[in-house]
């Protein structure tokens, strides 16, 4: 039987147009792990994986989407596309998103829904913050660079303000109820004056434990005065509703409960300086007068 002959260029425009027409294959959702990522422009060329296969990616735009970590599972959505010069087939991905985000921010709506109804968040039952902070309660990972962070603003802003330090676990079964412990120790602890409750940042599924019913509940009912300090800036947790006062991020936490300690520093060392200019000021009036008194003489 006598084969067709070809050339590249026929064959390679010949997949290109059956992936064109194939409308089936359009605005597709994938799901997979990522396992590689690089930036180009402003386009982002990574890797998607299962057990069996693995998929060239392209991301426009990459700017306009949260970078996953290499092993997040996501779901990609875009249309096959391939390149003829090249010789390589890609997935254009038009959107990217972490696999399950759609379900996890369902029961984050409804939590908060609920909670709002109840009066979790009403403003006025948030503490002020107390005037004088000689301790500072931390709850947070002992390993993580959240408990660094704040250490170091401290000690730049106020040497003398204490950090007391319940360490957790920030992520994983049972996160929840350990933070919620460390709320409930320091709400009936007289040796801090303030807490901290932070963690670093990462995906929906790594901020769940900070988006629990738990420890809303036990920020609700603390005794002491509360800031939250979880993920980055664009994150949003349940914590940051509930709590007296919601930072940014936890070095932005530190900075506003050292204020008044870093205030007082800078009160101190202003009296010292009236102070030396005073006794200088008053040398150099006695210096005159005995001066004018040796003339005199």
């Amino acid at each position: 039987m006598a084969t067709r002959m070809v050339t590249v260029t026929v064959l390679s425009n010949y997949l290109k147009n059956i992936l064109d027409a194939e409308t089936l294959l359009y605005n597709i959702d994938v799901v997979g792990e990522v396992s590689g990522w690089s930036l180009s422009g402003a386009n982002a060329f990574f890797t998607i994986k299962d057990s069996g296969a693995i998929l060239n990616c392209v991301l426009f735009g990459a700017s306009n989407f949260i970078k996953p970590k290499i092993g997040d599972k996501v779901i990609v959505t875009g249309s096959p596309k391939y390149y003829v010069k090249g010789g390589k087939l890609n997935f254009n991905v038009s959107n990217i998103k972490p696999f399950g985000e759609g379900e996890i921010y369902k029961r984050f709506i409804e939590l908060k829904n609920r909670l709002q109804k109840e009066g979790l968040f009403d403003a006025d039952h948030k503490k002020p913050m107390p005037e004088k902070i000689d301790r500072i309660g931390v709850v947070t990972s002992e390993t993580g660079a959240v408990i660094h962070d704040i250490l170091n603003v401290a000690g730049r802003r106020n040497a003398g303000q204490d950090i007391v330090l319940f360490p957790i676990k920030v992520q994983g079964i049972g996160a929840d109820v350990e933070i919620a412990k460390a709320i409930n120790f320091f709400s009936n602890y007289d040796g801090v004056d303030a807490i901290i409750v932070g963690r670093g940042g990462g995906s929906e599924e790594d901020l769940q434990n900070f988006n629990s019913e738990i420890v809303a509940r036990a920020i609700y009912n603390c005794n002491k005065f509360v800031v939250s300090a979880v993920g980055h800036e664009v994150d949003t947790t349940i914590c940051d509703y509930v709590a007296d006062l919601r930072a940014p991020t936890p070095s932005a936490a530190a900075e506003l409960l050292t204020k008044d300690g870093l205030e007082r520093k800078q009160k101190l060392q202003m009296l010292i300086k009236n102070i030396c200019d005073l006794t200088k000021n008053k040398i150099i009036l006695n210096e005159t007068i005995l001066q004018n008194l040796l003339k005199s003489i």
